[in-house]
């Protein structure tokens, strides 16, 4: 697996890409509470809206059912481009 971040969650501190399903969930471990399941552009992922305002885009990528990649997107005119609805698992 692979996780990667877009350059505005990068210019606030997060890695450039990260490998591996134990580095990854090593990652998240205690840090995304917050985050909720969502459909991203009808396809399963997540997303963080604090006080109900859009922050965060969690993109799956799953291949055979596995999640194969997490691509995480913070850039405001970015995020105004997904179709985003949150489920409620």
């Amino acid at each position: 697996a692979v996780l990667r971040y877009d350059d505005t969650a990068l210019r606030m501190g997060a890695m450039a890409e990260l490998r591996g399903a134990d580095g990854i969930a090593r990652q998240f471990a205690g840090r995304a509470q917050a985050a909720r399941p969502a459909m991203i552009d009808g396809a399963a992922g997540a997303a963080w809206a604090p006080g109900g305002r859009l922050r965060g885009v969690f993109a799956f990528t799953i291949i055979g059912g596995t999640i194969t990649a997490i691509d995480v997107f913070a850039d405001p005119e970015r995020i105004e481009q997904f179709d985003v609805e949150f489920t409620t698992q």
